[in-house]
């Protein structure tokens, strides 16, 4: 269950599914700190949340800046009480395949999608161990389970993000904290307004955060969604090769076809 008393922090907030969950958690009469790199749109969220049960306050910050994760750690405890629940959820993507592979664009998603939330990590876990209290939920996505075409530079940070979770999932619970990984399907945000190609399953944003928050009363280890889109996907990463990769290829060619 997540603690009413304490509140909860949640990276990448200013759009997207950050965006919709902070609402959803001040509706629910929840305390969030929201961060993100866009101040603009963070004012625009807190302007949103006025009339809500609950709060959202806003924080300015750049999860690659390893300083300003520790102060901001900080500053929200200060401001806002004892962190109960932490979302990390920022992430950034650029659809990548051959003709536009950069080694550059590689480093800057990695950093920000996998290097970002051990910068988060890294605090939380620190103070959340001590304390021998505390849930964290890491956002990574379904395109993690399998190499997406056309999601070269996405589907690597993702899939880091889903082993750094099974890694630490036990370790952590002997110091009762509970560590939730959270797997979303296609989700119409800002960010998947960028792709061109044919998106299954595709939900909205609200939808997303219902699933989240009713993952997040309990304490099961994944959180996937939309279910069928999550299922074909789990059965699809245990075929041997020879079978996955003309999967693989059907989509490659759907999505050219499509452009």
């Amino acid at each position: 269950m997540l603690d009413i008393n304490k509140c909860i922090w949640i990276t990448g907030a200013s759009t997207g599914i950050g965006k919709t969950l902070a609402l959803k958690l001040a509706r629910e009469g929840f305390k969030v700190a929201a961060s993100a790199r866009s101040i603009e749109n963070l004012k625009k969220l807190s302007n949103e949340s006025k009339s809500l049960k609950g709060s959202i306050n806003i924080y300015s910050l750049d999860i690659n800046i390893r300083k300003n994760v520790v102060s901001t750690f900080n500053k929200i405890e200060k401001d806002l009480g004892s962190i109960g629940t932490v979302i990390l959820n920022a992430a950034i993507n650029q659809p990548t395949n051959s003709q536009n592979f950069s080694s550059q664009k590689m480093e800057n998603i990695m950093n920000t999608n996998y290097v970002g939330t051990v910068n988060c990590l890294e605090p939380v876990i620190k103070n959340f161990t001590k304390r021998k209290n505390g849930k964290i939920a890491i956002v990574a996505s379904l395109a993690g389970y399998i190499g997406f075409p056309y999601s070269s530079a996405y589907c690597p940070t993702k899939a880091a993000l889903i082993s750094l979770c099974e890694s630490l999932r036990s370790d952590l619970q002997q110091y009762n904290v509970t560590l939730q990984l959270i797997n979303p399907g296609f989700v119409k945000t800002p960010m998947t307004d960028k792709n061109e190609f044919y998106m299954p399953f595709l939900i909205s944003s609200e939808k997303s955060a219902k699933y989240i928050y009713n993952g997040l009363q309990t304490n099961r280890f994944e959180i996937f969604y939309p279910k069928i889109f999550g299922y074909i996907l789990k059965v699809l990463r245990i075929l041997p090769y020879f079978l996955l990769l003309p999967v693989l290829k059907s989509m490659l060619k759907k999505y050219s076809m499509r452009k």
